[in-house]
């Protein structure tokens, strides 16, 4: 069983910078793809980033340039750098282990304009 826990969520006005962690149990973190995937109130849960064990990375187009996903895998840890944010990237923050069902609780982020 895997657990997954996402943390660093919080209130930021527009512009502004969050970095969110998805701590992992055990090293099959290491092993797989792992993303991010975000769910605004009333909205479909929509994937935000992807980053594969090897490092390669994709994003959706909403954020490119502004987000950035990258891991750790020493600590079993992928994190979410969310920067120039804007009020429409607010939502619940999810990290997935990919091709599994498991997801952590989720992390709110709310932007404010």
């Amino acid at each position: 069983q895997v657990q997954l826990a996402e943390s660093g969520g919080g209130l930021v006005q527009a512009g502004g910078s969050l970095r969110l962690s998805c701590a992992g149990s055990g090293s099959i973190l290491r092993f797989n793809a792992m993303r991010w995937y975000r769910q605004a109130p009333g909205k479909q849960r929509e994937l935000v980033a992807v980053i594969t064990p090897g490092g390669n990375t994709n994003y959706a187009d909403s954020v490119k340039g502004r987000f950035a996903i990258s891991r750790d895998n020493a600590v079993n840890t992928v994190y979410l750098q969310m920067n120039s944010l804007k009020p429409e990237d607010t939502g619940v923050y999810y990290c997935n282990l990919a091709g599994h069902d498991y997801w952590g609780q989720g992390t709110q982020v709310t932007v404010s304009s």
